[in-house]
């Protein structure tokens, strides 16, 4: 079984995360990666991203989507990977929904 996907998605959530950190400012807004998903051939790697306060989410991801080339330029320098996966950002729903369930769930037992 082939983990080298595996490998380079943690490799570049963790560099990632750190080149965000640095060099994007997002005023007030706290970005979160919460998953890399590095498809089989190394092509792409699916960015899953948590934002808070939540109703910033789309700011963030727009900064994150318009700063993409600069990322995936950094991302390169840092790992040197061959080949270096093409990024994509999207939300990740599931805390979000996770809050969903809870509040209904404590409804429930207000009942």
């Amino acid at each position: 079984m082939n983990h080298r996907p595996e490998r380079v998605g943690k490799l570049i959530r963790e560099q990632l995360s750190g080149i965000i950190a640095r060099e994007l400012e997002f005023e007030n807004i706290l970005v979160t990666i919460t998953e890399v998903e590095v498809d089989k051939k190394l092509e792409t790697a699916k960015t899953r991203i948590s934002v808070w306060p939540a109703e910033k989410s789309k700011d963030a991801l727009n900064a994150l989507n318009k700063a993409r080339n600069f990322l995936q330029t950094a991302l390169f320098k840092k790992l040197n990977i061959r080949p270096m996966p093409n990024i994509w950002f999207e939300l990740d729903r599931g805390p979000e929904h996770a809050a969903g369930v809870e509040k209904a769930l404590l409804e429930e037992d207000n009942s």
